[in-house]
């Protein structure tokens, strides 16, 4: 709780942004955070709403109130120790998470929610300025061998909580640098990867080790997911040297629309074009790079990472940025007596939709057109949705420029033959199969292999990674030891 009547004297603060004309220029992160001042007044507004509804919002269960209200009390390193016994990486969820907890905030019943992702990235950005922010090593160790395979946020909370409870930790990462989709699939407007270098070095000095260019098993024939692996490792050369294995791989399986002209040149998946863009950002080469500069650009898909790509395009220097979305436009504002707590259908528009794009809702592709192999048009056609499905409007086909198609569409699946290669059980949808009970959860089918995150939930947020990395960690290290000291 912060001040006793804050909620009525002072109004939500919202973080900046560098101008568009500006931002545009380079790919540094656009976000102006609160000044001290604003985020104690912010810290304020959290009122005594008696059930935290924000704590229950948020998959790693943040004690928002309490950090809230030391913000307010202007005592930042002990709102710093609150924030971090519950999420290993503020930084990144203060930057990239899209804050159920404010939906569930209290006062988003009639007026606008705490900024608590505002007060978040404040919390830890002062932290890392104060130097707070510290390796904890283990007191003891075990001598027990764990290998963590995949580095996106799942596999670093993991091996950070396994590494704090003694444990010898390997993560494996086929690209060239820790992070997975958070490195390599977030523009860098968005976050900066300077954020994940410290966090890495961090967890160097807690004992961790990583191991980048190696692949664990092997990628389908003519697979289209970023792998940069210069060294393969086999399953069973990891079951055998070590006393567990987890599986944190991100949902890299794109989302495809096989329809005629698919494989003319320029229809990529917005997968082969972001991480091409972070590799040169971070001072690497790519041959032959997925341009957007003076093209006309379809972006199909309407979430998050089809908004990445259009904020990518803009600086490239599109001609024109179009994203179409298969369902209808939401609602503006929603029905909060009916959705309160919980995360709202309304109609959302990121930094890049600022910056210059047309949005189409309600739109499908029927087919791809091109000259000589190379595309120059897609064929679109209007949509209507009843009853949970979806018909074309008759006679709204439609011809539209496009030199770059861009495909956001989400991903359905791991890569399918890392699970096969360990011979993993799948769900329906083809992820790892595996429960979250307290007792066994995270477990496989297999012998000491465990998986969480994407891996094993599906394509999600970052703030879930975490949550599921850090209780397959207690989960694993409970396997080893009988007993687990880690919080869940």
């Amino acid at each position: 709780m912060g001040k006793i009547t804050g909620f009525l004297e002072f109004e939500r603060i919202e973080e900046g942004h560098v101008p568009v004309a500006e931002r545009l220029k380079n790919h540094k992160e656009l976000v102006i955070g609160l000044t001290e001042a604003q985020a104690r007044q912010q810290g304020a507004r959290c009122m005594d709403c008696g059930t935290p509804f924000c704590s229950h919002g948020c998959p790693v269960h943040n004690i928002i109130p309490d950090f809230n209200d030391l913000v307010y009390r202007n005592d930042w390193k002990n709102a710093f120790a609150v924030l971090d016994s519950t999420n290993n990486f503020p930084e990144f969820t203060g930057r990239i998470c899209p804050a159920p907890c404010e939906a569930a905030c209290v006062l988003n019943i009639n007026v606008e929610p705490v900024g608590i992702k505002s007060i978040e990235h404040a919390i830890i950005d002062r932290a890392w300025a104060e130097g707070w922010v510290q390796p904890r090593k283990a007191l003891a160790r075990t001598g027990k061998k764990i290998a963590v395979v995949g580095s996106g946020p799942a596999g670093l909370a993991a091996a950070q909580q396994l590494a704090r409870a003694g444990h010898d930790v390997t993560v494996f990462e086929k690209n060239d640098a820790p992070g997975g989709l958070l490195r390599f699939g977030i523009p860098d407007f968005k976050m900066e990867k300077s954020h994940i270098d410290r966090r890495v070095e961090q967890m160097k000095a807690e004992g961790v080790v990583f191991r980048n260019n190696t692949l664990v098993g092997h990628m389908p024939e003519g697979s289209k997911v970023t792998n940069w692996a210069k060294e393969i490792v086999s399953p069973e050369q990891l079951k055998a040297e070590f006393d567990a294995v987890l599986l944190a791989g991100g949902a890299e399986q794109s989302r495809d629309l096989p329809v005629p002209g698919r494989d003319l040149d320029g229809v990529h998946f917005a997968m082969e074009f972001l991480p091409q863009q972070n590799k040169i950002n971070a001072g690497g080469k790519v041959k032959g790079q997925i341009r957007a500069d003076g093209k006309n650009v379809v972006v199909i898909g309407g979430g998050d990472t089809g908004s990445d790509c259009v904020g990518t395009s803009n600086r490239h220097g599109a001609k024109s940025v179009v994203q179409f979305e298969l369902l209808p436009m939401p609602p503006e504002q929603e029905n909060k007596p009916l959705v309160w707590p919980y995360w709202p259908i309304k109609l959302r528009s990121s930094s890049s939709h600022e910056e210059g794009c047309e949005r189409e809702f309600a739109i499908a592709t029927k087919e791809f057109i091109g000259e000589k192999g190379k595309l120059t048009a897609l064929k679109s056609v209007r949509v209507e949705w009843a009853n949970g499905k979806m018909t074309e409007v008759p006679g709204s086909e439609k011809i539209i420029p496009a030199d770059l198609v861009l495909l956001a569409m989400g991903f359905v699946s791991p890569v399918a033959t890392i699970l096969e290669a360990f011979g993993v059980d799948k769900d329906a949808r083809g992820n790892a199969k595996a429960g979250t009970e307290a007792a066994g959860g995270y477990k496989t089918n297999v012998d000491k292999v465990f998986a969480a995150g994407d891996m094993r939930r599906g394509q999600s947020l970052v703030v879930w990674a975490i949550r599921e990395g850090r209780q397959a960690a207690r989960a694993v290290d409970e396997y080893l030891m009988g007993a687990s000291e880690l919080p869940r």
